[in-house]
């Protein structure tokens, strides 16, 4: 992919995916919108997401992308000016999986579990419409604490602080075999969710 140069600069902007518009982060923190050649502010940024708006910021002076640092620091600020989203248990459950082995499984655990919140939100919310008695937020929330305690159970002995103590398997798997189960498992329980979430909806 070509590189090109803004107006800003003289200095050529990274390599990005097409149609993704490249955000530039001075010294003074102002953010520097290099399509449209305005400075703009986390809002801006924060409204962009919200707009499905594809786009990545990179540090002007080392070209270090530094995109999830700024989301970071939009949920910050989201969660400090009155928009909590994120409760207490969640985040001291997020921050204890910091530094264990289950770290690496989160991103994708998290990246999966939010998918299969916004594919369905519009039965959710029609289900709510509908005054239903059954909470279908419920049972995601079911579903997704009973596969994150299976991969804890298999990730780490003695399972996810908070988590039902299990006992000692009398004979343990290959990794490829358990590893199979695990995907197993998630497809018969994002199909029975989704069977719920069905019903709901009718």
């Amino acid at each position: 992919m070509a590189r090109k140069t803004d107006s800003k600069s003289d200095r050529a902007t990274p390599d990005v995916p097409e149609g993704t518009i490249v955000i530039k982060k001075y010294a003074n923190r102002r953010l520097y919108n290099t399509a449209s050649s305005s400075y703009i502010t986390l809002e801006d940024l924060a409204k962009m997401v919200r707009d499905n708006v594809e786009f990545a910021v990179f540090d002007a002076k080392s070209g270090d992308d530094i995109t999830h640092s700024i989301l970071t620091q939009i949920i910050m600020d989201e969660e400090s000016n009155g928009g909590q989203m994120l409760p207490v248990s969640f985040l001291r459950q997020l921050i204890g999986m910091y530094g264990n082995s289950m770290q690496t499984l989160m991103p994708s655990y998290l990246e999966a579990s939010m998918t299969n919140f916004r594919q369905n939100q519009t039965k959710i919310r029609e289900a709510f419409d509908k005054g239903m008695s059954a909470n279908p937020l419920a049972a995601i929330h079911e579903t997704n604490m009973a596969l994150m305690r299976a991969a804890a159970d298999t990730l780490i002995p003695g399972g996810i602080p908070g988590g039902a103590k299990q006992k000692p398997a009398p004979q343990e798997k290959p990794a490829s075999e358990t590893s199979s189960d695990e995907i197993s498992a998630l497809r018969d329980q994002m199909a029975l969710m989704q069977k719920k979430l069905d019903e709901l909806g009718k």
